[in-house]
């Protein structure tokens, strides 16, 4: 049995495969992927890895099958995939995740094809796990991979606390031992006990109060929009191809950036946080379906076109369109005078934070310090928008606000 000193859960106490599977290569190139990706360019202490998240999420996991009085080889099979859930992670984390699923059809919870080589496969079938099984818990699959992936899952929980530990901020706080503690198999679905309404609204202010502070910082936000499109311009020019990509840890991908003549402009600017500026951050009401509706390469051209009305070169613009708001927990099943039900028909709280998260998503579009005046106005003529007032109130916020850019703060 291996103890480990973590900053959040205190001691992690590592034993069976799961130890095993600690020192693998899969498990430790988690050490140089960051979780939060571009945020330590708002938040310096972000710089926490998957890797301590892994053993976080198996903490959690351990101490939820044991409430559950779940044993042997089930327990295991969980053990292993929430230790190995976050291993089809790419450099950056989520920041490519989009990018590198266009080209290799792949999303990071789809791990199948990792764990049937090399090491892992070894441990796995030394403790007579199937490798598939694993990787079926780790995309949500059945009765356990709820506990993996799901509304009320361990990831979710462990991210947020931890997440806001490193960065910080105080709305990440939620009492993971009584969530873990409260769980409940339900016909076959994960809930939470009766009486614990309250504790799944935790879970959905938690995370809709990290979402615009932390994960959507527009200069976290900035920063993965030029690292996105650094790492298209790679691909593009040949320098790597996508399941290469997908298998970089942080510093690889920074290193074959500053190598490509291509992308070595990029590589300087996040080095240096020498970062774009906002040109444009609209509303969802302000921009068009046509916009919000278009896929990467339409984004591509919208780019290209704003680049030329503006007069600038195509490298100088950067789109960034939000995925649409949505609250995910909000279908948090919870036990209610014996009957289950989804947050969403039981707490009133749900209804706001949709709102909320509605209000708050902002379409972005960037370009160099300088540029930002050009680059606007095309946006607004080629996009469709109408923002004179708010480019404006923009701009003005920038100037007022020039340190969030040239120094380390949020």
């Amino acid at each position: 049995m291996n103890s480990i000193k973590d900053s959040v859960h205190d001691h992690i106490e590592v034993e069976g495969v799961a130890e095993e599977l600690l020192d693998t290569p899969l498990l430790q190139r988690l050490r140089r992927v960051r979780q939060l990706g571009t945020v330590s360019l708002a938040y310096p202490s972000a710089n926490h890895t998957r890797f301590e998240h892994s053993l976080g999420v198996y903490h959690l996991a351990n101490r939820a099958l044991s409430s559950l009085g779940v044993d042997g080889r089930v327990a295991e099979r969980v053990r292993a995939a929430a230790l190995l859930h976050d291993t089809g992670h790419g450099p950056f984390s989520h920041n490519l995740e989009a990018l590198i699923h266009r080209h290799t059809n792949r999303y990071h919870d789809e791990i199948g094809d990792l764990l049937r080589d090399g090491e892992v496969a070894r441990v796995l079938d030394d403790h007579d796990i199937d490798p598939d099984r694993v990787a079926a818990l780790v995309r949500g699959e059945g009765r356990y991979g709820q506990l993996v992936s799901g509304e009320l899952d361990v990831d979710r929980m462990d991210y947020l606390v931890r997440d806001a530990h490193h960065t910080g901020v105080p709305y990440g706080t939620i009492d993971t031992g009584r969530l873990v503690r409260e769980l409940r198999y339900v016909d076959g679905e994960l809930v939470l006990a009766e009486g614990n309404v309250q504790n799944a609204e935790s879970l959905l202010l938690a995370r809709a109060l990290m979402k615009p502070a932390v994960y959507n910082h527009h200069v976290s936000r900035i920063g993965r929009g030029m690292l996105r499109r650094a790492a298209r311009r790679l691909l593009r020019e040949g320098e790597t191809d996508a399941g290469e990509l997908r298998r970089m840890d942080d510093h690889d991908l920074i290193v074959a950036l500053r190598r490509c003549d291509a992308t070595a402009g990029y590589a300087r600017r996040l080095d240096r946080r020498e970062l774009y500026k906002r040109a444009v951050w609209a509303e969802l009401d302000d921009v068009p379906e046509s916009l919000l509706a278009a896929d990467a390469d339409a984004v591509a051209e919208f780019e290209r076109e704003v680049a030329a009305a503006a007069g600038v070169d195509p490298a100088a613009v950067v789109i960034d369109v939000p995925a649409p708001p949505g609250v995910p927990e909000s279908t948090s099943r919870v036990v209610v005078n014996g009957e289950i039900r989804r947050l969403v028909e039981q707490s009133t709280l749900v209804d706001a934070v949709v709102r909320v998260q509605a209000d708050q998503w902002r379409m972005g579009v960037y370009a160099p310090p300088g540029r930002t005046d050009a680059v606007g106005h095309a946006a607004e003529r080629v996009l469709g928008l109408d923002l004179d007032a708010l480019v404006s109130d923009v701009r003005a916020g920038q100037r007022a606000t020039l340190d969030d850019f040239a120094g380390e703060g949020p």
